[in-house]
This record gives C-alpha cells, sequence and structure tokens, in this order.
C-alpha cells in the first residue's frame, strides 16, 4: 500500500479549495472540528450532561411569570351572547 505523501496532501486541499471555497473552509473546519470531538467524546464516555453542579449552584431554574394569568378574562364573543 504506498504512503501518502506531503504531495498528494497538498493535492487534496487545492481540490477542497476550488471545490468549496475560501469562505466556506472555516466553516467547513469548524464542523469537521465539533464533529470529530463529539465523536471521541461519545467513545471516551464523556458527556456534558454528566457534569455536576458546582456546590453553590442549583439545577433549578425559575419558570417565567405567564402573561396570560395576569390578563383578565376576555369578553363574552358575539356568538355565546345569543340565546
Amino acid at each position: 500500500m504506498p504512503n501518502i505523501g506531503p504531495l498528494e496532501i497538498i493535492v487534496v486541499l487545492i481540490i477542497v479549495l476550488v471545490i468549496f471555497g475560501p469562505k466556506r473552509l472555516p466553516d467547513l473546519g469548524r464542523s469537521l472540528g465539533k464533529g470529530m470531538r463529539e465523536f471521541k467524546d461519545s467513545v471516551t464516555g464523556k458527556d456534558d450532561d454528566d457534569k455536576l453542579p458546582a456546590a453553590g449552584e442549583s439545577t433549578a431554574r425559575p419558570e417565567p411569570a405567564h402573561a396570560e394569568a395576569s390578563e383578565p378574562e376576555p369578553a363574552a364573543t358575539a356568538r355565546e351572547q345569543q340565546p
């Protein structure tokens, strides 16, 4: 099996640059790195969900106040008012 040398890597990088263009390369690299990181974390068993909160932090979040509860009941519609 032939080895991949620096010349082959340069040719592949030039082809990728021509196909995707210089504007999309940073996004492509970022998404590739993120995918590799997620794969590594899943293989090693590391998850963000497994992290415990620090001593002073609580995991419960306060629920936002509902706007509907403070509004008065809507008036009966014309359909409901007819006998």
